[in-house]
This record gives structure tokens, C-alpha cells and sequence, in this order.
């Protein structure tokens, strides 16, 4: 009931209008089309559960035939994902709901026997209590909130829960996380930001790598692995995991055994099967998440060896994207290198990063970031021992790191200057250590909006300065003085504008106000020149700095999930 392959239960917002349904080769058709602006029932946390599936499923499906371009035609995306699943001609691992349990449905197992349908528990009503965000006692996200259930609601959010969800309780995670509370954080460029540009291109890269990814991960099968984790049976015990060998090197997994029921084209309920203590999917708890998971950076910084990156709270910060793109502390996943056609390209990409923050027992906020990245930037992207990389890409991380530093040292200044204020016009440095430590985190609160403030167009401004050939080291200097203070919106010019709001905001005796002001701007301006005596108040001449701007002004799209 309800097959994927033929009928039309995926809604898309594009060229044809709004909340047009479409059947899945039908997806395919209208993204390589690009004429797919968004799909209204996929919710923000879920995007890259369906990216990757979309991606993953159309690189096998493609490889599998030997069919080099994607195709725009439905009926050969049909026949081209039907190759995956020839031994079920009545299409049931595409069907959202199959009676019986022993036969695959859509990411849903089959079972060894129809006995295990007594296994079967835990019943959930509405899509939202299936998916992987924590909503049973109304934490994060109110449950039950979809009140007009689509089909694709029960498919997205099936999709996700499958695919990107850890070990809550005894419940088994994914293999392509670390650990129990890990995630899947995403990284990949693209030319477009819009749906089917970006499915295209991370499809056309993984077949361009595939061979790449199988030298890296020889452990995988070349050819004949098993794809599509939910079309065999397991009952959820240890015996039934599969290895890594078993696998083809693009494999969608399922970590649940759930199972839709429904009847006369009604999806009902969703109930789930027990799995054993231990029993994964795929055995690979050992790996630390290091699967070869295409968008997935791995940390090398741990002495007790690497493993693949688990976001923190806070999401994709300007400093955190630097340290990712430093390659001494983590190895890019393949879709976020430019692959050898796209390195020569001299116009602005995408770097596209997103992941869901899961907590123990809650989640912990969606995150989502895009940059424009130029060439410079790019090459920086590409491993270190690649023979493609530009040579003046480890300037990347040198002059980053001085930006960084930069905010950081206003950042400091800025906060002793609020302290000061807070403090009636006190010397700081007279005070006790706990006193001092009591005034400047009570001033935290607004030099952290300093960081807040440069991290929109850090990058940006960042690739200002890479454009210029290293050595040219006075223009260079022009365009950080500039960033640093240009009269309006630099570095230092910024953190007196949250200086001057905080002392009008900020109580103070009216006897101490005037004192209060006078030495918190001291402390502010002696110390700014002490530490940038160098940089010019005014650069009006700099270079680069009215350019045209990239297609997205914003560099960041942060989103707080539970808005």
C-alpha cells in the first residue's frame, strides 16, 4: 500500500506550483529539473536525512546500472531504483505500508516470523512521535502537532529516526556517529544552495569517488554489497548485525524496527520492534564513526585516536568552521573537497553544514550554515598531501587564525571596559580574584555579543584578504586594519558601540555613573592602542571592500529549533 515508486505522496514547492505530490522517481525528475524550491512537509532538522538518502540511493542506483549522468526522465529513475530491489517485483521495499511482517516495507524490516508481530509494541499515533527528536514529555518540542498527517510527514520523519538517530536508552543508534549521544553533522559544497543542484552534484561527485572512497575504506564490497539495510530480515539480535563488509560503500541503514500499519490508503499507527541489547544493524560500534560517510568530518585531535566529529551545542560558529578547516585537527568528508572539475571553477561555491544536537535524554538545537566559499578557500578544502592543492593554501589557516585572535583580544578589552562600568569605575586589577572573576562574568553577557556581531560575515571578510597575493603584505595590512577599525562596522568600532549601549542600559548610582563612563572608556581606549596602535582609524581607499557581494549576503543560517 502506498508505493513510493508509482504514486504521488511526496509534496514539492518549485515550477509547477505549490505542494505538487509527486512519487519518488517523480522527485528525481523535478531535482535534476531544478525545479524543486523545497518540500513543504520536511522540517528543518530533517533536510539532510533526506539530502543524503536521495543522494546515496541515486549514486547506487546509478552505479548499479552503469548509468554515468543522471537522468531526467521518471521512468528511467523508476527503473533505475527498481535495480536495487530485484528480488521484490510487487515493490515492497517501496510501499509505506506492507501487512505482512515478513516482507520488507519502505525502512522497515522484515521480521524472521509473523510470531514476532506480538513484538511489536510501543505504538505511536502521529509522525512527530516517531521521529528522533525528543518529544515523549514535551522537552524540546510539543508532541503530537501535526494535526493535517500527510503521507510524507510519516515518511520523513520514518527517514529521519532511521538514519540519523543515536542510542536513546536501549534503544541502538546508527553505525555513522560516534557513540551513543553522537550525531550526523553534514559538510558539502555545492554551486546552488537550492535542492536539486545540490543532490546533483553530491550524486555526480560519489560516482566521480567512488574509487577513491573504496582505496580509503577498502573494507567495503566494490561490488554486490548490500545497499538497503531494511530489505533483508532481522528480528534485532546480536547475530543478525552486518559488518562493514557486507556493505556497499554508500549503504542507507535503518537502526529500528519499525513498522507503519494502516489500511484502505490510511496510515494509523506506527509500532516498534524489540531489539536485543546490542543488537545494531550494523556492527561497527568499534569504528567511532569513521564509515566513510561522505559528509561526515572526522576529529583527529583525541590521542586516543580519531573518530567522526560530534557537534556541540552552539552549532557551526565562525571558530568552529575554522578549526574544521584546519587539516591538522580534521580530515574533511569527501563532498566537502571540490572534486578536480569543480577546483579550476572560478566562481563562488557553497559550503553547506548542518547537523542536529542531541543531548542525554533531549536535543540540544538544529544548526544549519552556509558560506560562500571562493577559490582560495576551496583549495584550502582539498587534503593536505593532494597534488592539486594550491600552494598558498595553508595561508587559510594562518590568517584566520590572526582574525580570530583579533575578535578575541577585543573581545577581552571589552569586557574589562563593561566590568570596569559594572564595578562604579574600580580598577580591576585592585580587586580580589573573586571579585574581578564576579564583575567580568556579569560583563560577559555583552562581549559576548561581540563574537555574535563578527560572526555573520567573518568569512566574507576573511576571503577579502586571501584574495590578495601573500606577498603583498601592505594591502594586505590595509584590508585587516580596515576589518579591524574602519569608523562604522569594524572589529573595534563594533565592541565601542556595545560599550556605549551597555553603560546607558547598565544600573549605576547616579553618584558614580559619570566615573563609572569615564574609566570604562579608558580602560577601553588605552588598551585598544596599546594592542592595534598600527591600524588606521580610517581606510576609505582599501581595496575589495565594495566589491559585489556573493548570491547569499548571510553567511550563517542558525536556526533555534524550538521556535
Amino acid at each position: 500500500m502506498l508505493n513510493i515508486l508509482t504514486e504521488r505522496v511526496i509534496r514539492m514547492d518549485g515550477d509547477a506550483g505549490f505542494g505538487v505530490p509527486a512519487s519518488l522517481p517523480g522527485v528525481y525528475a523535478a531535482l535534476m529539473a531544478d525545479a524543486v524550491v523545497a518540500f513543504p512537509a520536511l522540517r528543518p532538522h530533517q533536510r539532510h536525512a533526506w539530502h543524503a538518502f536521495l543522494v546515496q540511493l541515486g549514486a547506487m542506483a546509478m552505479h548499479r546500472a552503469g548509468v554515468a549522468e543522471p537522468p531526467s526522465d521518471v521512468a528511467e529513475w523508476a527503473g533505475l531504483i527498481r535495480g536495487l530491489t530485484p528480488d521484490w517485483p510487487d515493490d515492497e521495499p517501496w510501499q509505506l505500508v506492507v501487512d505482512d511482517i515478513t516482507k520488507p516495507a519502505f525502512m522497515q524490516p522484515p521480521a524472521r516470523s509473523s510470531n514476532e508481530a506480538k513484538n511489536y509494541s510501543t505504538p505511536v499515533a502521529e509522525p512527530d512521535e516517531l521521529d528522533m527528536l525528543v518529544t515523549a514529555k514535551n522537552h524540546d518540542l510539543k508532541s503530537s502537532l501535526i494535526s493535517d498527517t500527510r503521507y510524507d510527514d510519516w515518511l520523513f520523519a520514518l527517514l529521519t529516526v532511521q538514519t540519523m538517530d543515536g542510542d536513546p536508552g536501549r534503544n541502538p543508534g546508527i553505525s555513522r556517529m560516534n557513540g551513543a549521544f553522537g550525531n550526523r553533522p553534514a559538510f558539502s559544497i555545492t554551486f546552488s544552495v537550492k535542492p536539486g543542484a545540490h543532490v546533483k552534484r553530491d550524486i555526480t561527485a560519489l560516482l566521480e569517488l567512488r574509487s577513491t572512497i573504496l582505496e580509503n575504506y577498502p573494507v567495503y564490497k566494490p561490488v554486490g554489497g548490500e545497499a538497503l539495510l531494511w530489505v533483508s530480515e532481522w528480528n534485532g539480535t546480536p547475530s543478525d548485525g552486518l559488518v562493514l563488509s557486507d556493505l556497499d560503500p554508500y549503504y542507507i541503514e535503518i537502526c529500528r524496527r519499525w513498522r507503519l500499519f494502516g489500511a484502505n490508503g490510511v496510515i494509523s499507527e506506527a509500532k516498534k520492534g524489540k531489539v536485543v541489547t546490542g543488537g545494531h544493524r550494523v556492527a561497527a560500534q568499534k569504528m567511532k564513526g569513521i564509515t566513510g560517510d561522505p559528509w561526515t568530518p572526522i576529529d583527529l585531535r583525541d590521542k586516543k585516536g580519531d573518530k567522526a566529529l560530534t557537534l556541540a551545542k552552539g552549532g557551526f560558529t565562525y571558530k568552529r568552521i575554522v578549526e574544521y578547516l584546519d587539516r591538522s585537527k580534521f580530515r574533511l568528508p569527501i563532498l566537502a573537497q571540490p572534486t578536480p572539475a569543480q577546483q579550476s571553477f572560478p566562481g563562488t561555491m557553497y559550503l553547506v553544514a548542518r547537523a542536529m544536537v542531541r543531548g542525554q535524554g533531549k536535543t540540544e538545537g538544529y544548526y544549519e550554515r552556509i558560506i560562500p566559499v571562493r577559490s582560495k578557500v576551496r583549495s584550502a578544502m582539498l587534503p593536505r598531501d593532494s597534488t592539486a592543492r594550491d600552494s598558498t593554501a595553508d595561508d587559510f589557516g594562518t590568517v584566520a587564525q590572526l582574525r580570530v585572535e583579533d575578535i578575541g583580544k577585543v573581545q577581552s578589552i571589552l569586557n574589562d571596559a563593561v566590568a570596569t562600568f559594572i564595578a562604579g569605575g574600580e580598577n580591576l586589577q585592585q580587586m580580589t580574584p573573586n571579585e574581578r572573576r564576579r564583575f567580568r562574568d556579569e560583563a560577559s553577557a555583552w562581549s559576548n555579543q561581540l563574537d555574535e556581531i563578527m560572526d555573520v560575515r567573518f568569512f566574507e571578510d576573511l576571503q577579502d584578504e586571501l584574495e590578495i597575493p601573500a606577498e603583498d603584505r601592505a594591502k594586505r595590512d590595509r584590508i585587516r586594519n580596515y576589518w579591524r577599525r574602519n569608523g562604522a562596522d569594524g572589529v573595534i568600532d563594533h565592541a565601542r558601540g556595545i560599550l556605549k549601549t551597555a553603560a546607558a542600559s547598565l544600573p549605576c548610582p547616579d553618584t558614580r555613573r559619570y566615573k563609572a563612563r569615564v574609566q570604562a572608556d579608558s580602560v577601553f581606549e588605552g588598551r585598544v592602542q596599546r594592542n592595534f596602535a598600527d591600524t588606521d582609524k580610517e581606510n576609505d581607499e582599501c581595496p575589495n571592500i565594495n566589491q559585489p557581494q556573493p548570491e547569499l549576503n548571510t553567511t550563517e543560517t542558525q536556526m533555534a529549533l524550538f521556535q
